[in-house]
């Protein structure tokens, strides 16, 4: 099995403490920023950064529907992970500022990839649908934080 990477990166006009702010807030603005390949979103823990544990499917493609249920933890203050108990997939947000009153945020996820052939399509593949995924997301909070 081979490390999968998806990373998707975007710049906003805010402060990154209130980037930040946003993105920790799984329970109003998160379900906000996702788009239509997610469902049955809920916060089933905490609700605001670390300790805070979510579930969402997330229909990946067509025929690909994966059920997932995060923790999240905060092991800097520019970060949030969310690490999925029904996988090895591990969603990284670093918020970094970019300027006066401008700020990057990059969301990085990597998991582990199947074998064979199948494993060759999904680290070609997945990647880019996840970061289209990705960056609708980060569209949605170019709203959020104007």
């Amino acid at each position: 099995m081979g490390q999968v990477h998806a990373t998707t990166e975007r710049v906003y006009d805010a402060a990154p403490e209130r980037v930040y702010e946003t993105l920790a807030d799984y329970q109003v603005t998160r379900p906000k920023l996702l788009p239509e390949q997610y469902s049955e979103y809920e916060v089933r823990v905490g609700g605001t950064g670390a300790g805070t544990q979510v579930h969402w499917k997330l229909q990946a493609t067509e025929k690909r529907i994966r059920d997932c249920l995060f923790t999240v933890s905060a092991p800097r203050p520019d970060q949030l992970v969310e690490k999925d108990a029904n996988s090895s997939m591990v969603i990284t947000w670093t918020v970094a500022a970019a300027g006066e009153g401008r700020t990057k945020v990059t969301v990085t996820a990597t998991w582990q990839g199947a074998t064979g052939i199948g494993g060759f399509f999904e680290r070609t593949f997945a990647p880019k649908g996840l970061n289209r995924i990705h960056d609708q997301v980060l569209a949605n909070l170019a709203a959020e934080v104007r």
